[in-house]
Protein backbone atom coordinates (compact mmCIF):
# COMPACT_ATOMS: atom_id res chain seq x y z
CA UNK A 1 0.00 0.00 0.00
CA UNK A 2 2.81 2.75 -0.90
CA UNK A 3 1.58 3.97 -3.63
CA UNK A 4 1.45 7.79 -3.23
CA UNK A 5 -1.99 9.76 -2.03
CA UNK A 6 -2.92 13.20 -3.87
CA UNK A 7 -4.68 14.52 -0.73
CA UNK A 8 -4.51 13.57 3.21
CA UNK A 9 -6.37 11.24 3.84
CA UNK A 10 -4.21 8.06 4.79
CA UNK A 11 -6.39 5.76 2.81
CA UNK A 12 -6.61 6.70 -0.66
CA UNK A 13 -3.99 5.18 -2.99
CA UNK A 14 -3.24 5.63 -6.28
CA UNK A 15 -2.22 3.08 -8.81
CA UNK A 16 -0.49 3.65 -11.19
CA UNK A 17 -1.07 0.01 -13.45
CA UNK A 18 -2.25 -3.71 -13.09
CA UNK A 19 0.53 -4.61 -10.72
CA UNK A 20 -0.11 -1.96 -8.22
CA UNK A 21 -3.44 -3.34 -7.94
CA UNK A 22 -2.30 -6.51 -7.22
CA UNK A 23 0.17 -5.35 -4.91
CA UNK A 24 -2.71 -3.68 -2.86
CA UNK A 25 -4.40 -7.46 -3.26
CA UNK A 26 -1.71 -9.10 -1.31
CA UNK A 27 -1.71 -6.32 1.05
CA UNK A 28 -5.40 -6.94 1.95
CA UNK A 29 -5.42 -10.73 1.97
CA UNK A 30 -2.61 -10.49 4.42
CA UNK A 31 -4.89 -8.60 6.79
CA UNK A 32 -7.98 -10.25 6.50
CA UNK A 33 -9.84 -12.60 8.84
CA UNK A 34 -13.28 -14.91 9.04
CA UNK A 35 -15.72 -12.29 9.73
CA UNK A 36 -14.45 -9.60 7.77
CA UNK A 37 -16.42 -7.89 4.38
CA UNK A 38 -14.64 -6.67 1.73
CA UNK A 39 -17.27 -4.23 -0.02
CA UNK A 40 -16.22 -2.84 -3.57
CA UNK A 41 -17.53 0.14 -4.96
CA UNK A 42 -17.24 1.69 -8.73
CA UNK A 43 -18.51 2.20 -11.86
CA UNK A 44 -18.24 -0.77 -14.54
CA UNK A 45 -14.50 -1.37 -15.71
CA UNK A 46 -13.40 0.66 -12.30
CA UNK A 47 -11.54 -3.04 -11.57
CA UNK A 48 -13.60 -4.27 -8.97
CA UNK A 49 -13.55 -7.67 -10.58
CA UNK A 50 -9.80 -7.47 -10.75
CA UNK A 51 -9.01 -6.48 -7.22
CA UNK A 52 -11.63 -9.23 -6.24
CA UNK A 53 -9.76 -12.16 -8.45
CA UNK A 54 -6.65 -11.12 -7.18
CA UNK A 55 -7.38 -11.12 -3.53
CA UNK A 56 -8.83 -14.02 -4.04
CA UNK A 57 -6.09 -16.07 -5.38
CA UNK A 58 -3.83 -14.84 -2.55
CA UNK A 59 -6.23 -16.15 -0.03
CA UNK A 60 -6.31 -19.66 -1.99
CA UNK A 61 -2.41 -19.48 -2.60
CA UNK A 62 -3.28 -19.92 -6.01
CA UNK A 63 -1.81 -17.64 -8.73
CA UNK A 64 -3.63 -19.64 -11.77
CA UNK A 65 -6.97 -19.28 -9.82
CA UNK A 66 -9.48 -18.93 -12.46
CA UNK A 67 -12.38 -17.44 -10.31
CA UNK A 68 -14.68 -16.54 -12.34
CA UNK A 69 -17.17 -13.61 -12.30
CA UNK A 70 -20.44 -14.58 -10.01
CA UNK A 71 -22.17 -12.11 -11.81
CA UNK A 72 -24.67 -14.48 -13.14
CA UNK A 73 -24.44 -16.88 -10.16
CA UNK A 74 -24.78 -13.79 -8.10
CA UNK A 75 -22.10 -16.05 -5.47
CA UNK A 76 -19.59 -18.23 -5.57
CA UNK A 77 -17.95 -19.69 -2.57
CA UNK A 78 -13.85 -21.16 -1.88
CA UNK A 79 -12.30 -23.33 -0.12
CA UNK A 80 -9.18 -21.57 1.09
CA UNK A 81 -6.06 -22.21 3.57
CA UNK A 82 -7.84 -18.78 5.59
CA UNK A 83 -10.87 -20.14 5.85
CA UNK A 84 -13.83 -20.57 3.48
CA UNK A 85 -14.36 -17.46 1.09
CA UNK A 86 -17.46 -15.43 -0.79
CA UNK A 87 -17.75 -13.52 -3.51
CA UNK A 88 -20.76 -11.82 -4.32
CA UNK A 89 -21.30 -10.26 -7.50
CA UNK A 90 -24.99 -8.11 -6.95
CA UNK A 91 -25.02 -6.15 -9.86
CA UNK A 92 -28.44 -8.01 -11.33
CA UNK A 93 -29.85 -7.38 -7.42
CA UNK A 94 -32.88 -5.27 -7.92
CA UNK A 95 -33.99 -5.39 -4.01
CA UNK A 96 -32.17 -6.28 -0.57
CA UNK A 97 -35.12 -9.15 0.22
CA UNK A 98 -33.53 -11.07 -2.65
CA UNK A 99 -30.65 -11.83 -0.61
CA UNK A 100 -32.40 -13.89 1.72
CA UNK A 101 -32.91 -16.38 -1.03
CA UNK A 102 -29.33 -16.65 -1.58
CA UNK A 103 -28.52 -16.62 1.77
CA UNK A 104 -25.88 -14.12 1.50
CA UNK A 105 -26.42 -12.83 5.06
CA UNK A 106 -25.79 -15.82 6.93
CA UNK A 107 -22.95 -16.78 8.89
CA UNK A 108 -20.84 -13.93 7.62
CA UNK A 109 -19.19 -13.66 10.60
CA UNK A 110 -17.61 -17.43 10.10
CA UNK A 111 -16.46 -16.15 6.47
CA UNK A 112 -14.06 -13.80 4.37
CA UNK A 113 -16.80 -12.31 2.30
CA UNK A 114 -16.05 -10.39 -1.46
CA UNK A 115 -18.56 -8.28 -2.39
CA UNK A 116 -19.18 -5.84 -5.27
CA UNK A 117 -22.11 -3.46 -6.05
CA UNK A 118 -22.25 -4.23 -2.41
CA UNK A 119 -25.10 -0.94 -2.50
CA UNK A 120 -27.52 -3.42 -3.74
CA UNK A 121 -27.66 -5.49 -0.32
CA UNK A 122 -29.02 -2.01 1.49
CA UNK A 123 -28.29 -2.22 5.44
CA UNK A 124 -27.97 -5.94 5.52
CA UNK A 125 -24.36 -6.29 5.19
CA UNK A 126 -23.02 -5.84 8.83
CA UNK A 127 -20.71 -3.04 9.23
CA UNK A 128 -18.25 -3.52 12.18
CA UNK A 129 -16.41 -5.77 10.29
CA UNK A 130 -16.56 -4.23 7.19
CA UNK A 131 -14.07 -2.50 4.76
CA UNK A 132 -15.26 0.09 1.79
CA UNK A 133 -13.10 0.24 -1.23
CA UNK A 134 -14.10 2.48 -4.05
CA UNK A 135 -12.19 2.13 -7.41
CA UNK A 136 -12.58 4.83 -9.82
CA UNK A 137 -10.11 5.62 -12.89
CA UNK A 138 -7.54 7.99 -12.51
CA UNK A 139 -8.34 11.02 -14.56
CA UNK A 140 -4.18 11.36 -14.90
CA UNK A 141 -3.79 8.02 -16.04
CA UNK A 142 -6.92 6.65 -17.89
CA UNK A 143 -4.98 3.94 -19.30
CA UNK A 144 -3.68 1.83 -16.26
CA UNK A 145 -4.19 4.14 -13.75
CA UNK A 146 -6.79 3.45 -10.38
CA UNK A 147 -7.85 5.25 -7.41
CA UNK A 148 -9.02 3.14 -4.54
CA UNK A 149 -10.17 5.41 -1.51
CA UNK A 150 -10.31 2.25 1.78
CA UNK A 151 -12.36 3.28 4.65
CA UNK A 152 -13.90 1.43 7.80
CA UNK A 153 -14.97 1.35 11.47
CA UNK A 154 -11.74 1.51 14.10
CA UNK A 155 -10.55 -1.93 13.42
CA UNK A 156 -10.12 -1.29 10.06
CA UNK A 157 -8.27 1.85 10.37
CA UNK A 158 -6.08 0.36 12.64
CA UNK A 159 -5.52 -2.77 10.33
CA UNK A 160 -5.20 -0.31 7.32
CA UNK A 161 -2.43 1.49 9.00
CA UNK A 162 -0.05 -1.84 9.89
CA UNK A 163 -0.62 -3.14 6.10
CA UNK A 164 0.65 0.74 4.74
CA UNK A 165 3.48 0.48 7.23
CA UNK A 166 4.21 -3.33 6.28
CA UNK A 167 4.24 -2.62 2.30
CA UNK A 168 6.54 0.99 3.15
CA UNK A 169 8.11 -1.65 5.70
CA UNK A 170 9.37 -4.79 2.80
CA UNK A 171 9.45 -1.98 -0.36
CA UNK A 172 12.21 -0.27 1.79
CA UNK A 173 13.69 -3.20 2.62
CA UNK A 174 14.35 -4.69 -1.15
CA UNK A 175 11.41 -7.18 -0.89
CA UNK A 176 8.74 -5.26 -2.59
CA UNK A 177 8.15 -7.76 -5.19
CA UNK A 178 8.46 -10.96 -2.95
CA UNK A 179 5.94 -13.50 -3.11
CA UNK A 180 3.63 -13.42 0.60
CA UNK A 181 2.43 -16.42 2.06
CA UNK A 182 0.17 -16.19 5.58
CA UNK A 183 1.79 -18.95 8.24
CA UNK A 184 -0.02 -20.22 10.39
CA UNK A 185 0.95 -18.39 13.67
CA UNK A 186 0.69 -19.78 17.86
CA UNK A 187 -1.77 -18.88 20.32
CA UNK A 188 -1.06 -15.10 20.64
CA UNK A 189 -2.19 -12.03 18.52
CA UNK A 190 1.18 -11.97 16.49
CA UNK A 191 0.80 -12.71 12.62
CA UNK A 192 3.56 -14.18 10.28
CA UNK A 193 3.84 -14.19 6.73
CA UNK A 194 6.70 -15.64 4.86
CA UNK A 195 8.22 -13.55 1.92
CA UNK A 196 9.62 -14.91 -1.16
CA UNK A 197 11.74 -13.62 -3.97
CA UNK A 198 11.83 -15.23 -7.13
CA UNK A 199 15.67 -16.82 -6.89
CA UNK A 200 13.64 -18.42 -3.71
CA UNK A 201 15.37 -16.59 -0.73
CA UNK A 202 13.19 -15.92 1.53
CA UNK A 203 12.43 -14.16 5.08
CA UNK A 204 9.63 -13.88 7.87
CA UNK A 205 7.29 -10.91 8.29
CA UNK A 206 6.17 -10.72 12.18
CA UNK A 207 3.60 -8.36 12.72
CA UNK A 208 3.66 -7.36 16.76
CA UNK A 209 1.71 -4.43 17.34
CA UNK A 210 1.70 -2.66 20.57
CA UNK A 211 -0.50 -4.91 22.83
CA UNK A 212 -3.54 -3.08 24.49
CA UNK A 213 -4.06 -2.89 27.92
CA UNK A 214 -6.75 -5.44 29.21
CA UNK A 215 -9.30 -4.79 32.15
CA UNK A 216 -7.42 -4.31 35.20
CA UNK A 217 -7.64 -7.31 37.51
CA UNK A 218 -5.08 -6.78 40.28
CA UNK A 219 -3.11 -4.16 41.67
CA UNK A 220 -4.86 -1.98 39.40
CA UNK A 221 -2.90 -3.92 36.63
CA UNK A 222 -4.06 -6.04 33.75
CA UNK A 223 -2.87 -9.52 33.38
CA UNK A 224 -0.02 -9.01 31.04
CA UNK A 225 1.91 -6.44 32.87
CA UNK A 226 1.39 -8.91 35.52
CA UNK A 227 2.68 -11.66 34.04
CA UNK A 228 5.35 -9.68 32.52
CA UNK A 229 4.17 -10.49 29.01
CA UNK A 230 6.37 -8.23 26.29
CA UNK A 231 3.80 -5.44 25.48
CA UNK A 232 5.81 -4.08 22.29
CA UNK A 233 8.31 -5.56 20.10
CA UNK A 234 11.29 -4.35 21.37
CA UNK A 235 11.55 -7.37 24.29
CA UNK A 236 12.25 -9.34 20.80
CA UNK A 237 14.68 -6.80 19.21
CA UNK A 238 16.73 -6.42 22.68
CA UNK A 239 16.82 -10.24 23.23
CA UNK A 240 17.10 -11.22 19.69
CA UNK A 241 20.30 -9.24 19.84
CA UNK A 242 21.59 -10.66 22.82
CA UNK A 243 21.59 -13.87 21.91
CA UNK A 244 23.14 -13.59 18.55
CA UNK A 245 25.97 -11.46 21.17
CA UNK A 246 26.74 -14.99 22.43
CA UNK A 247 26.94 -16.99 19.04
CA UNK A 248 23.39 -18.65 19.21
CA UNK A 249 21.27 -18.69 16.21
CA UNK A 250 18.58 -16.05 16.64
CA UNK A 251 16.71 -14.81 13.45
CA UNK A 252 19.14 -11.92 12.10
CA UNK A 253 16.47 -8.88 12.04
CA UNK A 254 16.88 -7.24 7.83
CA UNK A 255 14.21 -4.38 8.78
CA UNK A 256 11.99 -3.08 11.66
CA UNK A 257 9.49 -0.82 12.42
CA UNK A 258 9.33 -0.12 15.85
CA UNK A 259 6.50 1.85 16.33
CA UNK A 260 3.89 0.12 14.63
CA UNK A 261 5.02 -3.51 15.80
CA UNK A 262 6.84 -4.77 12.24
CA UNK A 263 10.03 -6.82 11.73
CA UNK A 264 11.40 -8.50 8.69
CA UNK A 265 13.41 -11.46 9.86
CA UNK A 266 15.91 -14.06 8.76
CA UNK A 267 13.72 -17.35 7.81
CA UNK A 268 15.10 -20.21 9.76
CA UNK A 269 13.34 -23.15 8.35
CA UNK A 270 10.94 -25.20 8.63
CA UNK A 271 12.96 -28.50 10.07
CA UNK A 272 12.36 -28.66 13.90
CA UNK A 273 13.43 -31.21 16.44
CA UNK A 274 10.62 -34.05 15.92
CA UNK A 275 9.98 -36.57 13.59
CA UNK A 276 6.42 -37.88 12.62
CA UNK A 277 5.37 -36.45 16.20
CA UNK A 278 8.49 -37.99 18.30
CA UNK A 279 11.52 -36.38 19.62
CA UNK A 280 14.11 -36.36 17.92
CA UNK A 281 16.50 -37.30 20.80
CA UNK A 282 19.62 -36.07 19.96
CA UNK A 283 18.20 -32.60 18.75
CA UNK A 284 16.48 -32.14 21.90
CA UNK A 285 19.53 -33.23 24.01
CA UNK A 286 21.66 -30.76 21.87
CA UNK A 287 18.88 -27.89 22.94
CA UNK A 288 19.63 -28.76 26.48
CA UNK A 289 23.45 -28.22 26.06
CA UNK A 290 22.62 -24.52 24.46
CA UNK A 291 20.41 -23.45 27.75
CA UNK A 292 23.61 -24.96 29.99
CA UNK A 293 25.57 -22.86 28.05
CA UNK A 294 23.47 -20.02 28.75
CA UNK A 295 23.29 -20.84 32.45
CA UNK A 296 26.98 -20.60 32.52
CA UNK A 297 27.12 -16.90 31.51
CA UNK A 298 26.68 -13.85 33.64
CA UNK A 299 24.15 -12.33 31.44
CA UNK A 300 22.75 -8.23 31.74
CA UNK A 301 19.24 -7.38 32.36
CA UNK A 302 19.16 -4.39 30.42
CA UNK A 303 19.70 -4.82 26.68
CA UNK A 304 19.65 -2.29 23.99
CA UNK A 305 17.32 -1.93 21.46
CA UNK A 306 18.21 1.24 19.01
CA UNK A 307 19.75 4.23 19.72
CA UNK A 308 19.05 5.74 22.58
CA UNK A 309 16.71 2.97 23.81
CA UNK A 310 16.75 -0.34 26.12
CA UNK A 311 14.31 -2.60 27.46
CA UNK A 312 14.68 -3.81 30.97
CA UNK A 313 14.28 -7.68 31.25
CA UNK A 314 11.89 -8.22 33.97
CA UNK A 315 12.19 -10.58 37.07
CA UNK A 316 9.96 -13.61 36.95
CA UNK A 317 8.96 -12.64 39.76
CA UNK A 318 6.47 -14.24 42.93
CA UNK A 319 3.61 -11.89 40.77
CA UNK A 320 3.77 -13.25 38.00
CA UNK A 321 4.48 -17.10 38.66
CA UNK A 322 1.39 -16.84 40.93
CA UNK A 323 -1.05 -15.16 38.65
CA UNK A 324 0.23 -17.89 36.19
CA UNK A 325 -0.89 -20.82 38.32
CA UNK A 326 -4.18 -19.62 39.00
CA UNK A 327 -5.10 -19.95 35.43
CA UNK A 328 -6.09 -23.56 36.44
CA UNK A 329 -8.51 -22.40 38.93
CA UNK A 330 -10.22 -19.61 36.70
CA UNK A 331 -10.20 -22.07 33.69
CA UNK A 332 -9.63 -25.55 34.06
CA UNK A 333 -11.23 -26.11 37.39
CA UNK A 334 -15.20 -24.87 35.65
CA UNK A 335 -14.32 -26.05 32.71
CA UNK A 336 -12.71 -28.70 32.46
CA UNK A 337 -12.61 -30.57 35.86
CA UNK A 338 -16.29 -29.07 36.53
CA UNK A 339 -15.74 -28.07 40.19
CA UNK A 340 -15.91 -24.57 41.30
CA UNK A 341 -13.50 -24.03 44.37
CA UNK A 342 -14.46 -22.16 47.29
CA UNK A 343 -12.15 -19.32 48.16
CA UNK A 344 -11.34 -21.12 51.00
CA UNK A 345 -9.72 -24.23 48.95
CA UNK A 346 -8.12 -21.49 46.44
CA UNK A 347 -6.59 -19.45 49.22
CA UNK A 348 -4.61 -22.37 50.54
CA UNK A 349 -3.90 -23.37 46.94
CA UNK A 350 -2.13 -19.82 47.10
CA UNK A 351 -0.28 -20.48 50.57
CA UNK A 352 0.78 -23.81 48.82
CA UNK A 353 2.46 -22.36 46.27
CA UNK A 354 3.97 -19.62 47.99
CA UNK A 355 5.91 -21.63 50.12
CA UNK A 356 7.39 -23.79 46.86
CA UNK A 357 7.66 -19.97 45.21
CA UNK A 358 10.20 -18.83 48.26
CA UNK A 359 12.65 -21.10 46.94
CA UNK A 360 12.53 -20.66 43.42
CA UNK A 361 13.02 -17.18 44.43
CA UNK A 362 15.65 -17.44 46.75
CA UNK A 363 18.07 -18.98 43.38
CA UNK A 364 19.76 -16.75 41.23
CA UNK A 365 17.91 -15.46 37.94
CA UNK A 366 19.22 -15.94 34.59
CA UNK A 367 17.50 -15.36 31.01
CA UNK A 368 14.64 -17.32 31.14
CA UNK A 369 12.80 -17.78 27.15
CA UNK A 370 9.98 -18.75 28.84
CA UNK A 371 8.69 -21.08 25.81
CA UNK A 372 11.85 -23.36 24.94
CA UNK A 373 9.92 -26.48 23.11
CA UNK A 374 9.07 -27.86 19.84
CA UNK A 375 7.30 -25.16 18.18
CA UNK A 376 10.00 -22.66 18.39
CA UNK A 377 13.26 -24.67 18.08
CA UNK A 378 14.39 -24.98 14.11
CA UNK A 379 17.40 -27.13 13.57
CA UNK A 380 20.08 -25.64 11.48
CA UNK A 381 22.02 -29.00 10.27
CA UNK A 382 24.66 -26.66 8.74
CA UNK A 383 25.86 -24.85 11.77
CA UNK A 384 28.03 -26.09 14.33
CA UNK A 385 27.83 -25.96 18.05
CA UNK A 386 24.94 -24.86 19.68
CA UNK A 387 24.26 -22.54 16.63
CA UNK A 388 22.05 -25.49 15.24
CA UNK A 389 19.27 -25.36 17.56
CA UNK A 390 17.55 -21.87 15.93
CA UNK A 391 15.48 -20.22 18.45
CA UNK A 392 12.61 -18.13 17.99
CA UNK A 393 9.54 -16.83 20.08
CA UNK A 394 11.52 -15.22 23.44
CA UNK A 395 10.00 -11.83 23.47
CA UNK A 396 8.53 -12.80 27.07
CA UNK A 397 11.45 -13.57 28.37
CA UNK A 398 12.21 -12.63 32.24
CA UNK A 399 14.50 -13.31 34.65
CA UNK A 400 13.82 -16.22 35.96
CA UNK A 401 15.28 -19.85 37.42
CA UNK A 402 17.49 -21.90 34.90
CA UNK A 403 15.01 -24.65 35.74
CA UNK A 404 12.30 -23.60 33.93
CA UNK A 405 13.82 -23.65 30.15
CA UNK A 406 14.78 -27.21 30.62
CA UNK A 407 11.26 -28.13 31.89
CA UNK A 408 9.42 -26.17 29.34
CA UNK A 409 11.61 -28.46 26.73
CA UNK A 410 11.69 -31.82 28.71
CA UNK A 411 8.16 -31.66 29.28
CA UNK A 412 6.85 -30.47 26.03
CA UNK A 413 3.23 -29.59 25.65
CA UNK A 414 3.20 -29.90 22.10
CA UNK A 415 4.58 -33.81 22.18
CA UNK A 416 4.98 -36.43 24.40
CA UNK A 417 8.54 -36.64 26.14
CA UNK A 418 9.20 -40.21 27.34
CA UNK A 419 10.19 -40.29 31.32
CA UNK A 420 13.64 -41.37 29.83
CA UNK A 421 14.50 -38.77 27.89
CA UNK A 422 13.66 -36.47 29.69
CA UNK A 423 16.02 -38.34 32.66
CA UNK A 424 18.48 -37.83 29.55
CA UNK A 425 17.96 -34.60 29.00
CA UNK A 426 18.78 -33.21 32.89
CA UNK A 427 21.19 -35.64 33.07
CA UNK A 428 23.12 -34.25 29.63
CA UNK A 429 22.58 -30.70 31.54
CA UNK A 430 23.75 -31.45 34.53
CA UNK A 431 26.82 -32.99 33.32
CA UNK A 432 27.38 -29.74 30.85
CA UNK A 433 26.95 -27.13 34.32
CA UNK A 434 28.94 -29.42 36.29
CA UNK A 435 31.98 -29.17 33.94
CA UNK A 436 31.68 -25.48 34.39
CA UNK A 437 31.15 -25.48 38.02
CA UNK A 438 31.67 -28.72 39.95
CA UNK A 439 30.05 -27.25 42.49
CA UNK A 440 26.76 -27.10 40.93
CA UNK A 441 23.89 -28.85 42.96
CA UNK A 442 22.20 -31.25 40.67
CA UNK A 443 19.91 -32.68 43.37
CA UNK A 444 18.63 -28.93 44.19
CA UNK A 445 17.86 -28.18 40.22
CA UNK A 446 16.06 -31.28 40.04
CA UNK A 447 14.04 -30.08 42.87
CA UNK A 448 13.42 -26.67 41.59
CA UNK A 449 12.55 -28.19 37.72
CA UNK A 450 9.80 -30.16 39.37
CA UNK A 451 8.62 -27.48 41.22
CA UNK A 452 8.62 -25.14 37.99
CA UNK A 453 7.62 -27.93 35.85
CA UNK A 454 4.16 -28.12 37.76
CA UNK A 455 3.99 -24.66 37.57
CA UNK A 456 4.23 -24.55 34.10
CA UNK A 457 1.99 -27.25 33.40
CA UNK A 458 -0.39 -25.67 36.12
CA UNK A 459 -0.63 -22.63 33.83
CA UNK A 460 -0.38 -24.23 30.52
CA UNK A 461 -4.02 -26.17 31.65
CA UNK A 462 -5.49 -23.12 32.00
CA UNK A 463 -4.62 -21.26 29.17
CA UNK A 464 -5.49 -24.36 27.38
CA UNK A 465 -8.92 -24.24 29.15
CA UNK A 466 -9.23 -20.35 28.53
CA UNK A 467 -7.98 -21.06 24.74
CA UNK A 468 -11.55 -22.93 24.10
CA UNK A 469 -13.83 -21.00 26.36
CA UNK A 470 -12.54 -18.13 25.53
CA UNK A 471 -10.91 -17.85 22.60
CA UNK A 472 -12.76 -20.35 20.39
CA UNK A 473 -10.33 -22.26 19.78
CA UNK A 474 -11.04 -26.14 21.06
CA UNK A 475 -8.06 -27.91 19.58
CA UNK A 476 -5.66 -27.13 22.34
CA UNK A 477 -7.78 -29.35 24.10
CA UNK A 478 -6.11 -32.42 22.90
CA UNK A 479 -2.80 -31.49 24.58
CA UNK A 480 -4.50 -31.63 27.92
CA UNK A 481 -3.93 -35.40 28.62
CA UNK A 482 -0.41 -34.93 28.29
CA UNK A 483 -0.87 -31.64 30.72
CA UNK A 484 -1.96 -33.46 32.93
CA UNK A 485 0.34 -36.37 32.81
CA UNK A 486 3.83 -34.01 33.24
CA UNK A 487 1.40 -33.12 36.40
CA UNK A 488 1.34 -36.11 37.58
CA UNK A 489 4.98 -37.09 36.99
CA UNK A 490 6.38 -33.88 38.53
CA UNK A 491 3.56 -34.63 41.64
CA UNK A 492 5.64 -37.54 42.36
CA UNK A 493 8.68 -35.35 43.91
CA UNK A 494 8.76 -35.24 47.51
CA UNK A 495 8.56 -31.55 47.65
CA UNK A 496 5.32 -31.12 46.14
CA UNK A 497 3.68 -33.99 48.59
CA UNK A 498 1.46 -31.16 49.88
CA UNK A 499 0.45 -29.52 46.52
CA UNK A 500 -0.23 -33.04 45.70
CA UNK A 501 -2.25 -33.93 48.11
CA UNK A 502 -4.27 -30.78 47.20
CA UNK A 503 -4.67 -31.83 43.91
CA UNK A 504 -6.07 -35.28 44.39
CA UNK A 505 -8.78 -33.59 47.23
CA UNK A 506 -9.77 -30.55 44.66
CA UNK A 507 -9.16 -31.60 41.24
CA UNK A 508 -9.58 -35.67 41.57
CA UNK A 509 -9.94 -35.77 37.54
CA UNK A 510 -6.03 -34.86 37.03
CA UNK A 511 -5.44 -38.44 38.58
CA UNK A 512 -8.49 -41.04 36.93
CA UNK A 513 -6.71 -42.26 34.06
CA UNK A 514 -8.00 -43.99 31.70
Amino acid sequence: MSEESRRSGPHRLVLSDEAATLRLAADLAAILRPGDIVALSGHLGAGKSLLARAILRELADDPTLEAPSPTFTLVQSYETPRGSVLHADLYRVRSPDELDDIGLVEDLDQLITLVEWPDRAGTRLPGGRRLDIVLDVDPENPETGRIADLSGGVLWRQRLSIAIATRRLIDEAGWGTARRDYMQGDASSRAYERLTQADGTSAVLMISPPRPDGPAIRLGKPYSAIAHLAETVDAFVAMDRGLHSLGYSAPEIYAQDLSTGLLLIEDLGAEGVIDGGEPIAERYEAAALLLADLHRHTLPTILPVTEGRDHVVPDYDRGALAIETELILEWYAPHIAGVTLPAVTQAEFTRIWNRLFDEILDAPGTWTLRDFHSPNLIWLPGRGGHARVGLIDFQDAVIGHPAYDLASLGQDARIDVPAGLELRLLAAYGKARRSDDPAFDLAGFARAYAILGTQRNTKIAGIFARLDKRDGKPAYLKHLPRIEAYLRRNLEHPALEELRGWYQAHLPSLFAVE
